[in-house]
């Protein structure tokens, strides 16, 4: 494997600044010095005014495969992800057929060692059958297992009493949560639709799943967790209300915790009459203020880790009429532009959110070796150039399958130039690598 030194670098590593030259061998970073010389380095880059993050690891994609290629696969979304920052990801278990068999699991680690340009793990399903599985599962074998407590289609909805119970008394891992109360969800449906009729408006989903069905599946969980001493992990939190549930502590010291995802930091209930279906997501984008509290708790150690939630879904499905049109938008190729508009804007230090997008994410999921500018880690690296003028998004052509993305109308001051995952440059120059190989996340549990 060849060798790169990146001189000339910004460093943004464990809450510090700092400028460096950083040198990768091997795969691995094998050193980081404010000069280093006599090295005979395959390649060299200069990142002269440039940042030097710790790739993002995204805890929660969509990626669609197998199943439903027209959406996504693999493939393609390992590519937007890289051109995003993503070095690393965790697909969820929702795909045809769902991740609710061990020999599922394997068929997507074997699609992924063929097609992935980033380092990938996989979450194990829930539904009412597959218990025994579950409580059997090996946890270095799994990212985390997912329950969707509401609002799920098939069979992994997962709203039984008992078979709750059970779960969180005998999840072996970490158990990720999707919380929303779906008989809440059914009547703010029912109620609207007396004032609509059947021409519901996009608006109307922040309504229809509201805060208080988030708070109420949420607060369900957490109180499980407590009476089981489950390790929860509760995914996409929207609202204020539900920040109370979660301790503001450092992550060593919780055993329930907490993802917010990067479209719920940068859409609010104001953007629907301009995008309509294209922010249509499961749990809704809500108010500004739930926006803005979310933004707050990343300051403190009440969030954890951000997230994307990348979902895609096809434009001729989004362009249906609101009720018919699917939930979940395309994220990852913009997802630390996106994110950085926060540091630009003066909202998050840039050492805060390369913790909630790096350090807390491979500490919380046991991922070793990863996360970290650190001497013996491996070489996940990204290179963020300043933009100040602004980069219109629509200006670049979209790697995810489905062609479209809900931030066409904007601009960000910041641009990927470099990806690098596991050593390898996987994302250079508005150019994917295609030679570049993603390896298996293990977990130290």
């Amino acid at each position: 494997m060849s060798s790169v030194l990146i001189r000339n670098a910004r460093l943004v590593n464990e809450g510090r600044e700092f400028d460096a030259d950083l040198l990768v061998s091997h795969g691995r970073i094998v050193k980081i010095a404010g000069s280093i010389e006599g090295e005979n380095a395959t390649r060299e880059i200069d990142a002269t005014g440039q940042w030097l993050l710790p790739g993002m690891i995204d805890d929660q994609v969509h990626f669609r495969e197998p199943g439903a290629p027209a959406k996504g696969s693999v493939h393609t979304e390992s590519r937007a992800a890289v051109a995003g920052g993503i070095t690393s990801f965790m697909d969820m278990p929702n795909t045809h057929p769902a991740t609710l068999t061990l020999e599922a699991l394997a068929d997507k680690k074997r699609r992924a060692a063929i097609n992935s340009v980033a380092n990938y793990g996989f979450h194990f399903g829930v539904s009412h059958d597959n218990l025994d599985t579950v409580a059997a599962l090996n946890p270095s074998e799994v990212a985390g297992v997912k329950v969707f407590m509401g609002a799920s289609t098939g069979n992994m909805l997962v709203d039984d009493p008992h078979t709750l119970e059970r779960l969180f008394a005998e999840v072996p891992t970490i158990l990720l949560a999707h919380c929303e109360h779906t008989p809440s969800i059914e009547a703010n449906a029912a109620n609207l639709r007396q004032r609509y009729g059947n021409q519901l408006p996009p608006d109307a989903h922040a309504q229809i799943r509201n805060a208080d069905s988030c708070f109420r599946s949420s607060s369900l969980a957490v109180d499980l967790a407590k009476r089981h001493g489950t390790r929860l992990h509760v995914l996409h939190l929207t609202t204020a209300h539900e920040l109370a549930l979660f301790e503001d502590k450092p992550l060593t010291q919780k055993r329930i915790t907490a993802e917010v995802c990067l479209h719920h930091l940068l859409f609010d209930e104001r953007d629907y009459p301009n995008l309509g279906n294209l922010i249509k997501c499961n749990p809704a984008i809500k108010s500004r203020s739930d926006r803005d509290a979310l933004r707050q708790a990343l300051l403190s150690n009440r969030l954890d880790v951000i997230g994307s939630d990348h979902a895609p879904h096809t434009w001729a499905e989004k362009q249906q009429a609101y009720e018919q049109a699917p939930s979940g938008l395309p994220l990852v190729q913009h997802a630390l532009p996106a994110l950085l508009e926060l540091v630009a804007d003066g909202v998050l230090p840039i050492t805060t959110l390369v913790a909630k997008i790096s350090h807390r994410v491979a500490d919380l999921f046991a991922i070793p070796d990863r996360g970290y500018l650190r001497e013996g880690y491996w070489a996940d690296l990204v290179l963020i150039q300043p933009e100040p003028k602004g980069v219109a998004v629509s200006r670049q052509p979209v790697l995810s399958q489905c062609g479209w993305t809900p931030f066409a109308q904007r601009s960000f001051r910041h641009r990927v130039s470099t990806t690098m995952v596991s050593g390898q440059i996987a994302w250079h120059d508005h150019r994917i690598h295609d030679n570049c190989q993603g390896l298996p996340l293990r977990f130290m549990r």
